[in-house]
């Protein structure tokens, strides 16, 4: 090696020495990342790499959220033939960078098939283009429809809005590309290596990178020149959060800068993030539970003193949010997540590492004025797991004309599912191979073992399928409850 190589290696060691961050920088860099990723990338590292007491939200530093509005209470108070008018103005934007690898998916979750509607297998995908067209032909409305996307959803999904013969936009671009940072090794803090699946070394920054994406991309200044004055922002596998000109209007009615669509805890919900005011300022904030201090879990878990979980679906005024983003360059100073997985999530013997999210409704805290609305469980349908998509797939829904997913009550049964053969997407479509199970009859549905299904079979009360230590089968046409397959002579 040259006396000039030997002193650049040096050099380089010296720096990434003095500054820890810089491996990162270094790789993010050389992968085409902008100056903007890597600034956010720097915050969250420092942040990480600071005092971690600073991130948690204690409950004597807080008071509950009570007395929010109700949708229903919203509805009785709007003129609805000007909520047209408040609804033309509004944009919609959905959170559409997640691949479903809890469920072993290697392409966007949206392009799951989420249940059948008059004969056509409907995808998520499918079905939020249902909604925008159903809501642009019944009320006359441009809604345009923007989907964040992740190198890896790109793809596949603008493929597929491409080829919607009924979709069209123009002016308003339908995609921007979310960023993505190191895995950092969490034994040294260094960007991790794993060369068997490159790939891997990634992860996306968590839904509240939504924010220095909408900068960079310049989709705020594009919906002004068209003349959009309120953004709706949701996820794409909360097939729920359809677009509303009730809620539209009410936004535009109270002059909020940001409100928060929350609903009632139960019990299932205990361990979501929730909304709580912060008693030094008065601002709403997002409290996830991983920012719960341990001594704080019951509290925080305590329904009744906290009873609204985040449904992470957003409405945002335009101008407001352009403001708050220029102040801050681009990055806003939200809270940091540190989620411990292992570079690869489906092998727990490779490097541990960690990912620095932060979360989109997070931004709550950031604005004066900020309030919330609670909607009905029908605006919160999300698909986290296969356990989730069972219920999607039963007869407990019905996909309307208006791609709507209509229930009776939105009170659904305890699923659980045995993970060693159904939480993989391909596993559980095998065990499957007709259609799921009845569910209108079932309180709760415990499946140990394995367990493959025949047409027509129905679950009631508190089902249960307890494992026989060998591949089992229920035939068509079976009842199944808490004694297992029901006996034949009950009926």
């Amino acid at each position: 090696m040259s006396e000039q190589h030997a002193g650049d290696a040096t050099a380089a060691r010296e720096e990434a020495h003095a500054d820890p961050f810089e491996a990162s920088a270094s790789k993010m860099r050389a992968a085409g990342m902008s100056e903007t990723a890597i600034g956010q990338f720097r915050r969250l590292y420092d942040v990480w790499r600071g005092d971690s007491a600073s991130e948690w939200i204690r409950e004597a530093d807080v008071e509950p959220l009570t007395d929010v509005p109700s949708f229903h209470d919203v509805y009785q108070t709007i003129d609805h033939d000007k909520a047209v008018g408040a609804f033309a103005k509004t944009a919609f934007l959905k959170l559409n960078g997640g691949l479903g690898t809890s469920m072993g998916l290697d392409c966007a979750k949206s392009l799951l098939p989420v249940r059948r509607h008059k004969a056509k297998q409907m995808r998520f995908i499918d079905i939020i283009i249902g909604q925008v067209l159903t809501a642009r032909t019944r009320l006359g409305v441009r809604l345009p429809l923007t989907l964040m996307n992740s190198f890896r959803t790109s793809e596949d999904t603008m493929r597929v809005l491409r080829r919607n013969r009924r979709f069209h936009q123009e002016d308003i671009p339908m995609e921007i590309i979310q960023h993505q940072e190191p895995k950092l090794d969490a034994a040294t803090g260094e960007p991790v290596s794993f060369p068997a699946n490159p790939e891997l070394e990634w992860c996306p920054p968590g839904h509240g990178d939504l924010f220095s994406t909408i900068w960079e991309s310049g989709l705020l200044d594009k919906l002004q020149e068209q003349g959009f004055e309120y953004l709706f922002i949701s996820n794409s596998d909360n097939l729920g959060a359809r677009p509303s000109r009730t809620l539209a209007q009410h936004f535009e009615n109270t002059g909020a800068p940001i409100m928060v669509e929350v609903a009632t805890r139960t019990y299932a919900d205990r361990k979501g993030g929730h909304i709580v005011r912060d008693k030094a300022t008065g601002r709403l904030m997002l409290r996830e539970m991983t920012q719960v201090h341990p001594d704080d879990k019951d509290a925080a878990q305590d329904i009744a003193k906290h009873p609204y979980f985040n449904t992470n679906s957003i409405w945002v005024r335009v101008d407001a949010l352009k403001e708050l983003l220029e102040k801050h360059d681009g990055v806003l100073p939200l809270p940091v997540i540190r989620n411990m997985k292992t570079v690869d999530p489906t092998d727990p013997s490779t490097t541990k590492v960690v990912q620095l999210e932060t979360a989109m409704g997070a931004a709550v805290s950031l604005f004066d004025g900020a309030i919330c609305v609670q909607v009905d469980r029908m605006r919160f349908l999300p698909v986290k797991t296969t356990n989730d998509l069972f219920i999607m797939r039963s007869d407990r829904f019905h996909l309307t004309d208006s791609y709507e997913m209509e229930d009776g009550n939105y009170i659904f049964p305890n699923v659980d599912l045995d993970p060693r053969y159904y939480k993989n997407i391909n596993d559980f479509n095998e065990r499957f191979p007709y259609s799921v199970p009845s569910l209108a009859a079932a309180n709760s549905v415990t499946i140990h073992g394995d367990w493959t299904f025949g047409q027509h079979v129905v679950m009631f009360a508190d089902a249960v399928l307890e494992d026989q230590g060998e591949p089992s089968y229920v035939p068509n046409g079976e009842y199944v409850g808490p004694q297992g397959v029901e006996p034949d002579d009950w009926v």
